[in-house]
């Protein structure tokens, strides 16, 4: 069965396996040292979530987006954030037809597949809160009609975390509906290494079809993906485990602000996905030490004292997961 096929009549775990691999064996062709980070993009595409790419520029976030969506043979959109974008050039706008004597929307880049918003923090709050109503809602609200979304529908947002200037942080009510917050650091030496042997030898970033990159599944084929994880066993300790590292997180002297509901589940449904890519129909403990710090790093604030004792979010994480029983 060819992975078209596979994926249109994905029934099992190991079917969504096989599909991760063709997708991990075309991105080697242009990504180089980002296996982590683009798995947990593939769980968050498949899981239905999106995705907060936090790295300095030139570490690859936009590649990664790009060859994703090449890959699921997904609508891709790039939009550079800036100080003076409005919500209507995200949204899109009504406009007069004088042939017609009619209204008729003009839409925004938001009508994608797979919208990457470039610098998200540089726009102002108000096209913040619009984007981010619309990746909630799976819908834009324009002139009183309803505008549905995908699916698949899915943001990836990038920010950088050096320059602040300028910037509007995103508010913690707004990162709460973000999946994942991923972190694309620089590259080891051996990793840039093989990258400038691949650009002498010819490789351009934006051309990926001339690198023999392949589309690997539909995206509508992503939807069969998705009910097929929706099968995969979860027992009743899962459940405990995930209460209770979100509860620890809440009792926490190292933070002013815990995770939510919406975290855990997020941590659920992650991990349920990542389970299945790999060819698994039931989640272990091990998945949700994996999955946590991508799903909570972006919602937990530290308390000053934990930052002058120069703890971040994954390790106030580690520290919980040692404190929490694992059930057996």
């Amino acid at each position: 069965m060819d992975t078209m096929n596979l994926a249109e009549h994905a029934k099992d775990p190991l079917d969504i396996q096989e599909i991760y691999i063709r997708l991990r064996r075309e991105a080697d062709k242009v990504l180089v040292g980002l296996e982590e980070p683009f798995e947990q993009m593939v769980v968050a595409l498949i899981t239905g979530g999106h995705v907060l790419l936090e790295g300095v520029p030139g570490t690859g976030k936009t590649l990664m987006a790009k060859t994703l969506a090449h890959l699921v043979r997904a609508e891709f959109t790039r939009v550079q954030f800036t100080p003076d974008l409005m919500p209507s050039d995200i949204l899109g706008t009504s406009v007069f037809d004088l042939s017609s004597g009619q209204f008729y929307l003009k839409k925004g880049p938001i009508f994608t597949q797979l919208l990457l918003a470039d610098e998200i923090n540089r726009a102002p709050a108000k096209t913040q809160a619009a984007l981010l109503e619309a990746m909630e809602e799976r819908q834009v609200n324009l002139d009183g009609t309803a505008y549905a979304l995908g699916p698949p529908f899915m943001v990836v947002a990038t920010q950088n975390p050096i320059e602040y200037e300028g910037t509007y942080p995103l508010p913690e009510a707004q990162l709460d509906r973000f999946l994942f917050k991923i972190l694309v650091p620089y590259a080891p030496q051996h990793v840039e290494i093989e990258v400038l042997r691949r650009f002498h030898q010819g490789f351009d970033p934006h051309q990926l079809a001339s690198s023999g990159l392949q589309a690997v599944v539909s995206a509508e084929a992503l939807l069969s993906a998705r009910r097929t994880i929706n099968e995969v066993v979860v027992e009743e300790g899962i459940l405990t485990y995930i209460s209770n590292i979100a509860a620890a997180s809440r009792r926490s002297s190292d933070l002013i602000l815990g995770a939510s509901t919406r975290a855990a589940t997020h941590m659920l449904l992650a991990s349920k996905t990542y389970a299945a890519l790999h060819g698994r129909n039931y989640v272990l403990p091990d998945d949700i030490k994996y999955i946590a710090p991508a799903v909570m790093r972006h919602r937990l604030i530290l308390r000053p004292e934990a930052e002058i004792e120069g703890l971040d979010a994954d390790a106030v994480i580690a520290r919980l997961h040692a404190e929490i029983e694992v059930p057996r």
